[in-house]
């Protein structure tokens, strides 16, 4: 892990991304309960470090799908905070041009980011998939997306995994165990408290990782990730984290112990990295606070611009939509 360490720059350019993404969901939150919103709205909140240390991992070239708490990874990759809340706003300057008032689908195959699918895990052999591509190609690069816990327990999740390490195929595939499936804790999804373990199962490496400790996060994944780019095949990474809101917006999480909110709430990922940046001496609180309102500038900039833009033009409703 010690090959992967970070300079103060990359510190505090990640802790920039994490923040970016902490500001977007507090604010689009808000919105939404302000009865403002227009589609689905997914909150972040929890995941910031694995969205973020993951996907810091990744060189330019390869490839992610990441999902709907994944936000970090989309705007790190390049996909900007005018375009996504345009998104979910439904107008034509979003990333799916209204197709989907949603993060649902919201890739840019330029930015090398492949839109995700509703239903999980179905990303999963999309990103197979793009990791065969460049061993038919002889390519060096990695393909990287993610799941939550519960879909672990889908047929689709172990055919994949199966096919990946037969194959020997460069993907790193990013296990969110954030302990709820919708609304059914883990508990009730598996016997196994390690869903890593089951990398055994297909012979590859399964790793576990604090999903809150941003930092360890990169490393774990950027190990992944140069193993599969030399030929090592592909890696499971378990981050062990917590959903700190309901599945979306609509869902309050009655279903969900307020102890054990409380508890991972004093595990709050942002904070636990402001705190090791303070201690290690490598920023102040007033360079911290900086980057706190030059987040804030942006989230406001990208809803300001989101609410100006307009709608798609009915006329272009058959464009861009593939069926069979």
């Amino acid at each position: 892990m010690s090959n992967y360490s970070l300079t103060r720059d990359q510190k505090l350019e990640i802790y920039y991304w994490m923040r970016l993404t902490r500001t977007f969901d507090d604010i689009a939150v808000a919105y939404w309960k302000q009865g403002r919103g227009v589609g689905g709205m997914f909150s972040e909140r929890g995941h910031e470090a694995i969205s973020v240390g993951t996907g810091y991992a990744l060189a330019p070239e390869d490839v992610v799908a990441p999902l709907h708490r994944d936000l970090g990874c989309y705007l790190l990759r390049g996909l900007t905070l005018r375009r996504v809340f345009s998104n979910l706003l439904g107008r034509a300057t979003g990333t799916n041009a209204g197709r989907d008032a949603n993060m649902h689908g919201s890739g840019d195959m330029s930015l090398n980011l492949v839109g995700f699918i509703s239903h999980l895990p179905q990303t999963v052999p999309v990103a197979l998939g793009v990791a065969m591509s460049f061993v038919y190609r002889n390519e060096p690069r990695v393909a990287m997306t993610y799941i939550g816990d519960g879909s672990t327990s889908a047929g689709l999740f172990h055919e994949t995994l199966n096919m990946a390490a037969v194959f020997n195929a460069p993907l790193v595939l990013i296990v969110e165990n954030n302990q709820y499936a919708y609304s059914t804790p883990l508990v009730q999804q598996m016997k196994i408290p390690d869903i890593a373990t089951r990398a055994a199962g297909y012979g590859i490496p399964g790793n576990i990782v604090e999903g809150n400790d941003v930092e360890a996060v990169y490393a774990v994944t950027k190990e992944a990730v140069e193993r599969a780019r030399a030929g090592g095949g592909p890696t499971l990474i378990e981050a062990k984290t917590m959903r700190m809101m309901g599945h979306a917006i609509h869902d309050g999480a009655e279903y969900v112990p307020r102890e054990l909110l409380a508890e991972w709430e004093r595990k709050n990922p942002v904070i636990l990295f402001e705190q090791q940046l303070l201690a290690q001496g490598l920023t102040d609180q007033e360079e911290l606070d900086e980057i706190k309102h030059r987040c804030e500038i942006e989230v406001t900039d990208a809803i300001e611009y989101a609410e100006k833009a307009p709608l798609p033009d009915p006329a272009t409703v058959e464009q861009g939509v593939y069926a069979e």
